[in-house]
């Protein structure tokens, strides 16, 4: 297997293990913990179901690992395409990282808080997960940066479908104003929430794509390279 394919795989078998746990994390294990209108609710679910809560705890922590490597091998992937861009994929993938850092220890905070009550321990735990959510919600913003270079790199390299590289493109930038729509414009969340909806179409596409095929070494339209005849030496 050609060094290029097995990174493609490898950054592949990452960003399928930020998706896996970002799934497990937000749709499966929050909404069984977080009652976003009733603080006493949220601490009764934490101390009740305090193995859950601290294995939403586990899944952040497993989000920045993946997003962490992801992030670096996505680098690693496109450097010759175009390193500038890759660089860019690599800082903003950190940043979405960072987020995710922050966010796992305000709920892991919360566990504590739930656990060992301190002052108002429902105040508390409820504010605790209203940041963390929020950080999830300003985050969007990174989110959607980090798939611009991504889609840019595609488009300059030609490893996978030009379609490819122009949906990560308009996701991100999708990403980005549905970030400044939930907050400018909070009566309008299906619109900020369809805006994120390309982004995630690419983004699963771009995992199957380096998890089965990896990279096309040559695009279809790539002409093969002119053989150049040497000079007659003149005698």
């Amino acid at each position: 297997m050609p060094a290029l394919t097995r990174t493609a795989r490898m950054t592949g078998l990452f960003y399928l293990g930020n998706a896996i746990t970002g799934i497990l994390g937000f749709l499966i294990v929050r909404p069984q913990l977080f009652a976003a209108d009733d603080p006493d609710a949220t601490l009764a679910n934490l101390v009740t179901h305090e193995s859950l809560a601290r294995a939403g705890v586990a899944l952040e922590l497993g989000m920045v690992v993946t997003q962490t490597l992801a992030a670096v091998w996505f680098c690693r992937l496109f450097r010759t395409a175009d390193s500038f861009a890759a660089r860019g994929i690599a800082a903003f993938g950190l940043v979405n990282a960072i987020v995710g850092l922050v966010s796992a220890a305000l709920l892991a905070t919360a566990v504590e808080v739930a656990v060992d009550p301190v002052g108002d321990a429902a105040a508390n735990v409820q504010v605790l997960y209203l940041v963390s959510d929020s950080l999830w919600g300003v985050g969007a913003l990174f989110f959607g940066l980090w798939l611009v270079p991504m889609g840019w790199c595609v488009l300059q390299s030609r490893w996978m479908p030009r379609v490819l590289g122009w949906i990560l493109v308009g996701g991100g930038v999708g990403y980005v104003l549905s970030a400044f729509i939930r907050y400018l414009v909070p009566d309008a969340q299906v619109v900020a929430e369809a805006l994120a909806y390309p982004a995630s179409v690419g983004e699963f596409w771009m995992i199957g794509y380096l998890l089965i095929r990896g990279v096309r070494r040559q695009a279809p339209d790539e002409a093969p390279p002119t053989v150049r005849t040497p000079a007659p030496v003149a005698s």
